[in-house]
């Protein structure tokens, strides 16, 4: 064999050697140090169980030495208060089942028993408070007198003037017919002011400024009775109320002010949602009821039969024995014939568990002449016993108060300021006049 073979076999098993030798040293090693620590991490763990051991021994002693001392401190007590037992006392005493410490007999004290808890109280929603009617005209009041351009001051501006032409005449006139007052009430308005001697000649103002008041008054109306037929003496309970007029007039807005109004006057208040045409009307009319704790009976789907409502509704107020009752209906014109009928249906109705004190028709202001013909249709169809007047809140159309009631022959009751839920107030014409002339 070759001699450098020799040399390389013998080193490999050299190599080998020394690999198993220093193996066999590093796991001798390891496992000594493993047994080492394991060792370290007993005793450790022993000496932790020893205090946690003694200081348990600790509290258990206190605690025991606290009791003692409370039972004797309840013993001495209870020997005291049983030296000289009541009557009462010892038959509480027996009935309870305790011993009264006699002698050096200690007295048993029975553990107190938890009571449980209350569950928590479920708080019911803010009811809002509504604004009196009496504060609201004053309202409308200001807003008139602030507004841009009410007729009344643009008809003092050119009376006052010395010596009126014709043309002048004219101006006023023309003035009358803009704030939709009307042809014929703005004729007879004219010959009325021509006639009167405090306007003729040298003009005082304030003289034209009462001449102008009284005229504006007479044609308002201050003699009529504006009352809503619930607030009367005699009025049926629960006083039912027809809310009517097409949409966009501020309907279901106003029947909900109108519930607000009774509210603030003590009334207890139910609402009808027989408007079952348009979808959100009913969710609407419910908005406004809870805002003040009133009612709303409605139909559990859309399209129902309105007439059905109004029946249930009238029955549920009946039944409640409610103040008032209103009823909101739709206000679809595309089919004037079907729309009354309905209506006169929802009336026929309603009456064969209350009877229908009042129709109120509304009307938006801002749209002056031009709803006159709608008003009309709903004048003929169903006997309507008012007007509300809606967005009367300072413009230039205030004249259709005078047209209106002129027109349809039944007075306007109440007039809706602007947009705040408490914007429905009773029409004064006093308060009306004196705004539009501010």
């Amino acid at each position: 064999m070759d001699t450098n073979v020799i040399i390389a076999i013998v080193a490999v098993i050299a190599i080998a050697a020394v690999l198993v030798i220093g193996g066999w040293w590093l796991g001798k090693s390891r496992k000594a140090a493993v047994a080492k620590s394991t060792e370290a991490a007993k005793a450790k763990a022993d000496a932790r169980l020893a205090a946690e051991r003694a200081a348990a021994e600790s509290a258990v002693g206190t605690k025991e030495t606290a009791e003692s001392a409370a039972e004797e401190t309840v013993g001495l007590t209870t020997s005291a208060v049983s030296s000289e037992p009541s009557e009462t006392e010892s038959a509480e005493t027996a009935a309870a089942g305790t011993e009264t410490s006699v002698g050096n007999k200690p007295a048993s004290v029975e553990p107190a028993v938890a009571e449980p808890s209350k569950p928590a109280e479920t708080v019911a929603p803010a009811v809002e408070t509504p604004e009196a009617a009496g504060t609201r005209m004053q309202r409308l009041k200001a807003r008139l007198s602030k507004s841009g351009n009410p007729f009344g001051k643009a008809l003092f501006n050119i009376l006052a003037k010395d010596q009126l032409s014709e043309a002048d005449w004219e101006d006023v006139e023309d003035t009358l017919l803009l704030a939709d007052v009307g042809a014929e009430a703005s004729e007879q308005l004219v010959d009325e002011l021509r006639n009167d001697a405090r306007i003729a000649g040298q003009s005082d103002p304030a003289e034209v400024r009462a001449a102008l008041k009284d005229k504006l008054l007479k044609l308002v109306g201050t003699d009529t009775d504006r009352r809503l037929n619930a607030n009367k003496e005699n009025a049926n309970k629960p006083s039912v109320i027809i809310m009517v007029g097409v949409n966009g007039t501020g309907k279901t807005t106003t029947a909900g002010k109108l519930a607000r109004l009774f509210v603030a006057d003590g009334k207890k208040v139910m609402m009808g949602a027989a408007d079952t045409f348009r979808a959100a009307a009913a969710d609407q009319l419910e908005t406004w009821g809870d805002k003040v704790g009133v009612p709303v009976v409605r139909s559990d789907k859309d399209g129902a039969d309105p007439a059905s409502v109004a029946f249930e509704a009238s029955a549920k107020a009946k039944e409640e024995n409610a103040d008032v009752l209103i009823i909101d209906t739709a206000g679809r014109l595309q089919n004037k014939s079907n729309l009354m009928d309905e209506l006169g249906k929802i009336r026929r109705v309603t009456e064969k568990n209350l009877p229908v004190d009042e129709v109120l028709l509304v009307l938006d202001a801002t749209t002056g002449q031009n709803g006159m013909t709608q008003a009309k249709v709903f004048a003929e169809a169903i006997g309507i016993t008012g007007v509300v007047l809606s967005k009367l809140d300072g413009s230039a159309k205030g004249g259709i108060v005078i047209s209106v009631q002129k027109e349809l022959g039944v007075p306007v009751k109440l007039v809706g300021l602007g947009e705040g839920p408490d914007d429905l107030a009773p029409f004064d014409p006093e308060g009306f006049v004196d705004g539009i002339l501010a």
